[in-house]
């Protein structure tokens, strides 16, 4: 069943009013028409089951048939502090973090990024990015959709993740598995954790200073050094498995 994010005031007593781009995505291409069934989620618990009413006022109404909390979203906020890769490899890192679980992400300029982005096209590559949040959300069946944030620099990056309660940075100078593994197993369902990923060159050591001391734990992700677009991925894949709850 395709599935649609919708706004709190879009939601009514009995009914849901999608608009915007969703409008002509449902009847152009998809073709849908009165009387079949999608998913409708607004916020992170609520889901309902709606039947398209009709198409009205550029907006596709619905009927609210059921409402449930499938809990599928990852029981701590991750946040994806991914400095900016060459090419196209963002929109990958974007896609998958999706899938994995991010709650957000974090595009970061660091000392050693090849890629350096006016403000115009830094606009548009992240409005390029959230579309294609919005598209994995929808595929994966998220109940929200992760919000990719404007382009910080690392100082930025770090102020932003002062907040979260647990900070990490693989980095290949991180001693051993072991600490690795242990500080990974303690972090506890519900608490907000901040992963950091340097680009292509890797850290700058005034950067992996100035982030240890901003609270960010080095970490190993293995003896191999991981390319930039599958160190992030890596590092989620092992935080869904920690933290992913039957």
């Amino acid at each position: 069943m395709y599935r649609f994010f919708v706004e709190p005031e879009q939601i009514e007593e009995s009914c849901v009013r999608i608009t915007g781009g969703d409008v002509n995505h449902i009847w152009n291409v998809l073709r849908m028409r009165a009387g079949e069934e999608l998913l409708v989620c607004c916020g992170d618990e609520w889901e309902y089951t709606c039947r398209i009413t009709g198409f009205e006022d550029g907006e596709v109404r619905a009927e609210i048939l059921d409402a449930q909390k499938p809990g599928k979203e990852l029981p701590s906020r991750i946040t994806l502090f991914q400095c900016l890769p060459k090419g196209d490899k963002m929109e990958l890192i974007v896609q998958k973090a999706v899938e994995l679980g991010a709650a957000e992400i974090v595009p970061v300029s660091s000392g050693r990024c090849v890629v350096k982005l006016d403000a115009k096209k830094a606009a548009a590559r992240v409005k390029r990015w959230n579309a294609i949040a919005e598209g994995a959300a929808k595929q994966s069946k998220r109940m929200t959709v992760p919000k990719v944030h404007e382009v910080m620099t690392f100082r930025q990056a770090l102020e932003y993740a002062a907040a979260m309660d647990v900070r990490l940075m693989p980095y290949e100078k991180a001693e051993g598995m072991e600490a690795t593994r242990k500080g990974l197993a303690a972090i506890a369902p519900g608490q907000s954790v901040a992963v950091l990923i340097g680009p292509e060159g890797g850290f700058e050591d005034g950067e992996a200073e100035a982030a240890a001391r901003a609270g960010f734990a080095h970490i190993s992700l293995g003896r191999r050094i991981l390319r930039t677009e599958t160190a992030g991925l890596t590092a989620l894949s092992i935080l869904m498995y920690l933290l992913e709850q039957d």
